[in-house]
């Protein structure tokens, strides 16, 4: 760099130096000046310009305003987008409840392990069935199509057991027949799978986000 750009007066210098410079930056970002001489002044140094040090040289230099650019998505990222926008959003809505559901299961599994008498069992499973249906029939209820699997899908993540055979251990073969039957007729399916490391790893993602919600 010429010496033909430097400032012109050591005065209006700093002073340009100490409007350029940020307020906040930390005291060892202000280099030391005492041995750095100031350029030499030229006949045509008649514009003071901002200016930094660089390897022991004062120089010209000022900091730009920041500039955003946007761009469309292509429409194979658009897609994309979408497809994860809206499974986090159908995570966020039914993970609570697979929470939830997922406690209260784990907890009657650990019970009826215990539990010898068919008849205390069948019992103890109608007594916890009321509380579920208690807790989520009118939530659920309002779920679309898609955040039902998605729920199922959790369930199986919580408990370790889809929800085919969650019915089918509480309720009866017939039964979790009858219910599978019924979630095909909604396009749906009782025998979610939940592999995180693979189908399921972009819903793990964001399960392991929600999570940190809770801890």
């Amino acid at each position: 760099m010429h010496k033909s750009l430097s400032i012109l007066t050591p005065s209006i210098f700093f002073i340009i130096l100490a409007w350029t410079i940020p307020s906040g930056l930390h005291a060892q970002e202000h280099p030391d000046t005492t041995n750095i001489p100031m350029p030499e002044l030229g006949p045509n140094d008649t514009i003071p310009v901002p200016a930094i040090i660089h390897q022991n040289e004062w120089i010209p230099g000022n900091y730009l305003e920041w500039f955003f650019v946007s761009a469309s998505y292509p429409k194979h990222l658009l897609k994309k987008k979408n497809e994860w926008t809206r499974l986090r959003n159908a995570i966020y809505v039914t993970y609570p409840y697979a929470r939830k559901a997922g406690a209260i299961m784990n907890e009657m599994n650990a019970k009826l392990a215990t539990m010898k008498n068919e008849k205390k069992r069948k019992s103890y499973i109608k007594s916890r069935e009321k509380e579920l249906k208690k807790e989520f029939a009118d939530p659920l209820t309002n779920l679309s199509v898609y955040q039902g699997r998605v729920l199922m899908k959790l369930i199986n993540r919580q408990t370790g057991n889809n929800c085919y055979d969650i019915s089918k251990e509480y309720k009866g073969g017939f039964t979790a027949r009858f219910w599978q039957t019924l979630a095909y007729v909604f396009g749906s399916n009782l025998k979610q799978p939940y592999n995180s490391s693979t189908t399921e790893r972009e819903m793990e993602m964001i399960v392991l986000e929600v999570e940190r919600m809770y801890m």
